[in-house]
């Protein structure tokens, strides 16, 4: 296991190893006087992030602030799992999530659905969040963790409708979740920053999730933190490729839905990941990634889900 990164501004960085795949999903811990953490992960990356607190020298029971930028499994399927090893903690979420944190039935049931089979292995076992250890942050609300830094939630729907953004006082930074998109930090090493929009499915928007990105920007962050993944110390850079990138999806996903009427959308989705998938490559070889580079099977994922939401936000419109 990776030792978790130290980004400096008493932020370290826990690599979690969602889908077993190194620099995927991570969470954030805040080292201040009450100790945070930004995202769980799902529940089978909870033993990577205990080991991780463990190499911090942390132990669970000092965390006061467990805090979710959205309800998705992926970053928040572990919330009631990690619970167990912090007494202490209070659950962050945005208003539009708590009740589904309370009560997870209908996340587990969305999941199956879509999973099937793999669900245990992706995300078994959800657990229930106790109401009274839950705290909604409002849009504009503040979160004081010490007497330097400060947290400032931000509602910014787009890729879901129940997510935060969270402005950190002292680093200068926000914890985007997936609003302003995927993070790819193994491009980094080939002298790439590249960041893809997230539009998996069901709440896709791209009107507000341009509209969040915008309210983020005027905030003038000199990092952004994404849960996939790392730190992007350049963030006008990740604000330029999502104005970039996210009319490109839009368009896939009707052209797909247009052009072939009479598929089913898994088909139709299939081919509006195609179309990404020629526009990605032709990018990343333009700029002399290799075929061999890691970033190809993390973006490869991506774009099946990402077309799966494309999709699903046009028969919406229709």
């Amino acid at each position: 296991m990776a030792q978790p990164l130290d980004l400096g501004r008493r932020i370290s960085l826990i690599d979690l190893y969602d889908l077993h795949m190194p620099q995927r999903t991570g969470t954030y811990v805040l080292h201040e006087e009450n100790l945070a953490i930004v995202e769980t992960g799902p529940s089978p990356s909870v033993p990577h992030l205990l080991a991780g607190l463990k190499a911090l020298h942390i132990d669970p029971g000092e965390i006061r602030y467990i805090i979710v930028t959205h309800i998705h499994l992926d970053h928040a399927g572990g919330v009631g799992l990690l619970l167990q090893h912090c007494p202490n903690a209070m659950v962050v979420v945005h208003p539009k999530g708590k009740r589904h944190l309370a009560d997870p039935s209908r996340l587990i049931a969305g999941a199956k659905a879509v999973y099937g089979a793999q669900f245990e292995s992706l995300f078994d076992p959800i657990l229930p969040v106790p109401e009274e250890r839950l705290i909604v942050k409002e849009d504009g609300e503040t979160l004081a963790l010490s007497a330097e830094r400060t947290l400032v939630f931000y509602d910014t729907p787009g890729h879901a409708n129940h997510h935060v953004s969270i402005y950190d006082s002292y680093s200068r930074g926000v914890f985007t979740g997936d609003t302003i998109g995927v993070f790819y930090p193994q491009l980094q090493e080939a002298g790439l920053a590249f960041c893809l929009p997230s539009t998996s499915p069901n709440q896709f928007d791209p009107e507000a999730m341009e509209q969040s990105a915008a309210r983020l920007e005027e905030l003038r962050p000199e990092r952004m933190y994404f849960g996939h993944f790392g730190m992007l110390d350049d963030p006008q850079e990740a604000f330029r490729q999502l104005r970039v990138w996210l009319p490109k999806f839009v368009a896939a996903g009707k052209e797909a839905v247009e052009r072939n009427p009479e598929a089913s959308p898994a088909e139709q989705a299939k081919i509006a990941a195609q179309r990404l998938r020629r526009d990605v490559e032709a990018f990343l070889n333009e700029h002399g990634v290799p075929p061999s580079s890691p970033a190809h099977a993390a973006i490869e994922l991506d774009l099946q889900v990402c077309a799966m939401g494309l999709i699903d936000y046009w028969h919406k419109r229709r």
